[in-house]
């Protein structure tokens, strides 16, 4: 899922970077895109339901993307971030522990 949204947001010819490590009992998966990048005032939103940045344009999606990916992360009892700059890329961090707390 994360790789096709950073497939999709980066410019042809762009580099993906995708990153999975274990250490302390989780899994850190990192993905790193060159592409569009989220304004600043988008970043708070973008795991809602249906919320697709300002800059998005012309970019197909529906806005569901990173709010399943979230869902989906809490449900394990992980933790989503992103860090993101216009016209330099998006990097997204999921990690997840390893042997999760059952509830």
């Amino acid at each position: 899922m994360w790789q096709s949204l950073a497939v999709k947001d980066s410019p042809q010819g762009k580099k993906i970077r995708v990153d999975l490590v274990s250490q302390q009992g989780q899994a850190i998966f990192r993905i790193q895109d060159e592409g569009i990048g989220i304004p600043p005032e988008d970043r708070e939103r973008v795991f809602e339901t249906f919320y697709r940045a300002s800059n998005a344009g012309t970019i197909q999606g529906t806005g569901l993307g990173l709010a399943i990916a979230k869902k989906c992360v809490d449900l394990l009892g992980g933790q989503i971030t992103l860090e993101s700059e216009v016209g330099v890329g998006t990097t997204v961090t999921v990690i997840l522990p390893l042997n999760p707390i059952p509830t």
